[in-house]
C-alpha cells in the first residue's frame, strides 16, 4: 500500500512539474484541464499549443480560398423560450463573411450538451474531415477562441488556426463584416 501511495505521489509530482513548464500556467483563471474559466476579455498568450496563430493577411487568404471553416465563438445566452432552447442575442454581432457562429463553445467549463453540439457541428461543417482547416476567432483579447482551439483538438481535429485579433481586428484592417446569427441549437437527434 505504501509503495502504491509513493508511486502515485511521484507520478503526480512529475505531472505537476511538466505542467509547470507549460507557459499557459503563467496566466490566471485556468482550470486543471488547461482552459481559461473566467475574465475572458484579457490579454491572451502569443500562441495556443494545439493550433497555429494566424494574422489578418493569412485570414484574408483563407477567406479568398474558401477552404477553411471559419468559426466565430462569441458567446450568447441559451434560454428556454417555451418552444425549446434558443440563442438570445443581446447585441448585434458582425463577423467575417462566410463564418459560422457557434456560441459558448469557448467557455472554460461548458455544459456537456454544448460540447456535444460543438462536436456535431464541427463534424458537419468539415464533412467529417478532421484535417480540414478550422479557424477560430472571437474579438481581440478574448480567450474564447483560444479555448475553442484546445477543445477542438481534444475532439480529434488537427488543422486548427487561431485568429487572436478576431472580428474587431478584421474590421480595423478595413475588411468587410456581415451581420451574424448563431447556428440553431439542436439537441442530439434534433
Amino acid at each position: 500500500m505504501m509503495r502504491w501511495l509513493l508511486a502515485a505521489l511521484a507520478l503526480q509530482f512529475q505531472l505537476v512539474a511538466a505542467a509547470a513548464g507549460d507557459p499557459v500556467w503563467d496566466y490566471p483563471h485556468m482550470n486543471v484541464a488547461g482552459y481559461r474559466v473566467a475574465h475572458y476579455r484579457a490579454p491572451t498568450p502569443p500562441t495556443v499549443p494545439e493550433g497555429r496563430r494566424v494574422d489578418t493577411a493569412e485570414v484574408a487568404k483563407l477567406v479568398a480560398q474558401g477552404d477553411a471553416v471559419l468559426v466565430d465563438v462569441m458567446p450568447a445566452l441559451l434560454r428556454d423560450t417555451g418552444a425549446g432552447l434558443s440563442w438570445i442575442v443581446l447585441e448585434e454581432r458582425q463577423h467575417i463573411p462566410g463564418s459560422v457562429w457557434l456560441p459558448n463553445v469557448g467557455l472554460g467549463q461548458p455544459e456537456p450538451e454544448v460540447v456535444d453540439w460543438f462536436e456535431r457541428n464541427l463534424q458537419q461543417l468539415t464533412d467529417g474531415d478532421q484535417d480540414r482547416p478550422l479557424l477560430f476567432y472571437c474579438v481581440s483579447d478574448c480567450w474564447m477562441a483560444w479555448n475553442a482551439v484546445r477543445r477542438a483538438y481534444r475532439l480529434g481535429f488537427r488543422n486548427l488556426l487561431w485568429y487572436a485579433e478576431g472580428s474587431d481586428g478584421w474590421a480595423a484592417a478595413g475588411n468587410e463584416t456581415v451581420a451574424a446569427s448563431p447556428r440553431p441549437w439542436l439537441c442530439r437527434g434534433g
